[in-house]
């Protein structure tokens, strides 16, 4: 008879506004839930600024369920929420709110959240059309959109728009961080800003070598990240270069194959070390046991 599956181990969220009373009530249902351990967070529902969130979004391991009372506790909007789903799948876990019908370890659960998807699709696209109808109603009516203090150069308008997009700028890059982050951290300083760029924009992103070095900065500026990852890269003979780098996308995405890595080098249009186009299996395993060799920690890949 085989052995039943292990049960998930469950995490749960706890979060209250700074006007709110304490976590309380929330700490009882996550318990009463089964979870093993509880994180709780003070912070508006607007804000994006959430250390915890991130910090446990970041620690979560695979199998693991991270669990909240209600989907307002998790998240500021219907896209931070899929935004957060989509980053718990990629590293194997599983959320579940405990008054919705939302757990993305069942098939009902993640049909609930496909639907979810198209209302956020369609509130983007309301949004929207009620701001271009309000611009178009505004002007119509003699009136110029946009901020008058800004328009006069007054600079208390312009240092609070400042600080606002810097407060923006900040949430996004605590919420994101842990899309981009660990790989980061894998392959700087011994690859260029250029080479981590390829790696991540192969994954689906979109990252310039300034954006990237601006973000990674900021982190350090606020104790988030190392400072040693601003160090200036050193150069390397070309067949170093290239048996780090597809080091480096092992050890960032341990589950691709050694063709699927060859079809990210090729599109990343990097040549083999005699200047082919197109990668075999075999030339990518050849780069990874050299790396294995020098003491890299590089993963078993088939």
């Amino acid at each position: 008879m085989a052995p039943s599956p292990s049960p998930q181990r469950l995490i749960g969220y706890a979060r209250v506004s700074t006007e709110e009373q304490a976590t309380d009530a929330q700490l009882d249902e996550l318990k009463a839930a089964g979870c093993e351990v509880i994180h709780q967070e003070h912070g508006s529902g607007a804000s994006r600024a959430r250390p915890v969130l991130s910090r446990l979004i970041r620690e979560i391991s695979k199998g693991e369920v991270l669990v909240v009372v209600r989907l307002d506790r998790l998240a500021r909007s219907v896209s931070h929420l899929l935004e957060v789903i989509e980053t718990l799948e990629e590293k194997g876990a599983h959320f579940k709110s405990l008054r919705d019908p939302i757990d993305t370890s069942t098939p009902q659960g993640m049909f609930s959240l496909q639907v979810l998807g198209a209302v956020a699709q369609l509130e983007r696209s309301l949004i929207s059309e009620r701001t271009k109808a309000g611009v178009k109603a505004a002007v119509a009516k003699g009136k110029r959109p946009g901020n008058p203090g800004l328009r006069e150069g007054r600079p208390e308008a312009i240092r609070k728009t400042a600080l606002a997009r810097d407060r923006v700028y900040l949430g996004d890059l605590l919420t994101a961080a842990d899309s981009f982050l660990p790989v980061v951290r894998q392959m700087r300083p011994d690859h260029s800003w250029r080479d981590v760029v390829q790696v991540l924009n192969a994954r689906g992103q979109r990252w310039t070598d300034q954006s990237l070095r601006r973000a990674v900065n900021r982190l350090v500026t606020e104790r988030m990240a190392e400072p040693e990852l601003l160090r200036k890269a050193g150069r390397r003979p070309p067949d170093d270069r290239i048996m780090t780098l597809i080091a480096g996308i092992a050890i960032s995405n341990p589950n691709l194959t050694l063709r699927e890595i060859g079809a990210q080098l090729e599109g990343m249009r990097e040549r083999t070390p005699r200047g082919g186009r197109e990668w075999k299996a075999s030339s990518v395993k050849f780069q990874l046991d050299r790396a294995r060799k020098m003491g890299l920690a590089v993963p078993e890949i088939q």
